[in-house]
């Protein structure tokens, strides 16, 4: 059994409530300046934490509307520096997150976040980081990973460090009743593709399987409930604990070629990462279906399958309600539907080709007729 590595935040709580204990906390710990960093839509979340707070000890930073690039990133950075919080707080998205996780790493270091994209080439960080998610998708809250586009490069770009996971995490699914009906559909496909890339991984480990089954359960039941009615406190608490089970699943054994395939979707075309793994999970688990038809039977078990048949017609049937499952939640299902060219095809799987610390944990091994191929079923 090979050696595996969980970092996970000092303090992590879960529940119905639990963003109130934030402030608290902060406040026991003495921090005198607490810099939040938000998204326009859910600011009206993040001001009672700072209320709570006290007048003079929080700002907010909240230019962040879309998913991160560099030159966002670093535009946060210099307001953060301009301000000199002894505290980091993250409210929001997995784009808020992911910003707020980086400018803490680097809000008192001489690294320019170029030196720090790939794996453990982050050197420290000294700042206080606190994150609570409004959203049940990327599990960036537990997480060691951040990503940023790089415009030039129309590619994400993903910084993964254990100096990245935050010291607490605030998981309260009451922050993401009000998330709109796609938003949800779509993060919530996220974080499924997290716990299945995670438990059909090259590297899968049995420390990992418990929680990327019971992530794909979890979702699996719950993710169209919240979709229909965002105010289904059970199927919203269902969905926040499978999207963090994936998050917990990404520092050990990380996703595989949905992600990497997924990336230039974002990078040229805007895509919104969710969507993006929602239109290409079906083709990619079709094409890894053979290296590991055991593993993709489970996954039709933890979706809700029965026993009856073989293991092959069992993985084939966790594919079909993948996809069943993307359309009962509204999402698009081909790439044509989201206006992506045919005529790109090639040049993502070009893209897609250079996220080998991704494509390395395929269970299946990926060459770039693949990719365009893949790219070509999801297609249409």
């Amino acid at each position: 059994m090979q050696r595996i590595h969980f970092y996970l935040p000092h303090k992590l709580q879960f529940g119905c409530g639990a963003a109130s204990e934030c402030a608290n906390d902060l406040l026991a710990a003495g921090y005198r300046k607490v810099l939040v960093l938000t998204a326009p839509p859910t600011l009206s979340l993040a001001q009672p934490l700072v209320e709570r707070l006290g007048e003079g000890k929080a700002a907010i930073y909240s230019e962040i509307d879309r998913e991160p690039t560099i030159a966002d990133f670093r535009r946060a950075l210099e307001a953060a520096r301009t301000f000199g919080p002894d505290a980091i707080v993250g409210l929001g998205g997995g784009s808020v997150l992911d910003l707020a996780k980086l400018v803490a790493a680097l809000l008192r270091s001489a690294q320019d976040v170029a030196q720090t994209f790939g794996l453990n080439l982050l050197r420290s960080r000294s700042t206080f980081l606190a994150c609570l998610p409004t959203s049940s998708g990327t599990g960036s809250e537990v997480s060691p990973n951040a990503i940023l586009l790089d415009e030039q490069d129309l590619l994400k770009k993903a910084v993964v460090s254990p100096f990245l996971v935050p010291d607490a995490a605030y998981v309260d699914p009451l922050l993401t009743v009000s998330v709109p009906p796609a938003v949800t559909a779509a993060t919530g496909m996220d974080a499924l593709t997290h716990c299945i890339e995670a438990y059909t991984n090259k590297y899968a480990h049995p420390m990992v399987d418990i929680y990327a089954l019971e992530g794909i359960r979890l979702i699996g039941a719950s993710l169209d409930r919240a979709v229909v009615n965002g105010s289904d406190i059970e199927a919203r608490e269902n969905l926040a604990l499978g999207s963090l089970y994936g998050g917990m699943c990404l520092g050990p054994v990380n996703t595989a070629a949905v992600h990497a395939l997924a990336y230039p979707l974002g990078g040229e075309f805007h895509l919104a990462h969710g969507l993006s793994n929602a239109l290409l999970l079906p083709a990619v688990m079709r094409f890894n279906v053979p290296s590991s038809p055991a593993r993709y039977a489970e996954v039709a078990r933890a979706l809700g399958a029965g026993s009856t048949g073989s293991v092959e017609e069992l993985a084939g049937e966790g594919v079909k309600r993948v996809g069943r499952l993307g359309r009962r939640c509204g999402l698009p299902a081909t790439l044509q539907e989201v206006g992506i060219p045919r005529d790109a095809i090639g040049r993502m799987a070009a893209a897609a080709m250079k996220v080998t610390r991704l494509l390395r944990n395929n269970p299946r091994e990926m060459q770039l007729a693949d990719a365009e191929a893949i790219y070509r079923e999801a297609y249409e």
